[in-house]
């Protein structure tokens, strides 16, 4: 997974509150294999009305077509925490989420699969739905913590660790081996001050 500090794209508005991992995506659709990609299952049922896309919801609006950045309403990734709902939204391209609130599970799993949550106020993300009612470019920022889009420039705030995850590219993992000499230093002062802990063979 590459990092990233600076992206630019199409930005769509969806101004829908509470959207979940289960709009998301679908659990039925969960059994299929990653490799074939979830893109397609991104927010299912709530895209069509009955078996047919709904022509008027903005995600599927031809202007929409390549958006990277999706700009949205307050509780966004709540509900269970299937990693899924992040493997369909980053299937589908989107590589920025902008909302005043996420589902915490939903925005670690975001962050280990390289996906921005920037969390915005309310006021901010008000002004940029308005300003996106017809899909734009926008640029955001990882160093600055800036997202500029319809002539708006507002700041948003992320967890630390999960920024610098995002900017290096790194999951859990990595970010463990990230403090390896530190973890070696504290296994050798464990060592040397309590030989006990350790096995003899050690």
């Amino acid at each position: 997974m590459a990092g990233w500090t600076v992206h630019e794209g199409l930005a769509v508005a969806l101004a829908r509150e509470g959207i979940d991992t289960d709009q998301l995506i679908p659990a039925r659709f969960m059994s299929t294999p990653r490799s074939e990609g979830y893109g397609r299952f991104l927010l299912h049922d709530l895209r069509r009305e009955g078996d047919t896309p709904d022509p008027e919801f903005p995600l599927n609006r031809p202007e929409a077509r390549g958006a990277s950045i999706l700009v949205t309403a307050r509780n966004f990734g709540g509900g269970s925490s299937r990693e899924a709902a992040v493997y369909a939204l980053a299937d589908a391209g989107f590589q920025v989420i902008v909302a005043p609130s996420f589902g915490d599970i939903f925005a670690g799993n975001a962050a280990n699969n390289g996906l921005l949550a920037a969390q915005v106020t309310e006021a901010d993300s008000a002004a940029l739905l308005k300003a996106l009612e017809r899909p734009g470019q926008a640029r955001v920022s990882l160093e600055d913590r800036t997202i500029t889009a319809g002539g708006l420039a507002v700041g948003f705030d992320i967890d630390p660790v999960r920024r610098t995850k995002l900017m290096n590219g790194w999951d859990d993992i990595d970010l463990t081996r990230s403090h390896l000499d530190e973890i070696s230093r504290f296994r050798d002062g464990l060592r040397q001050n309590h030989p006990w802990n350790f096995l003899a063979r050690e």
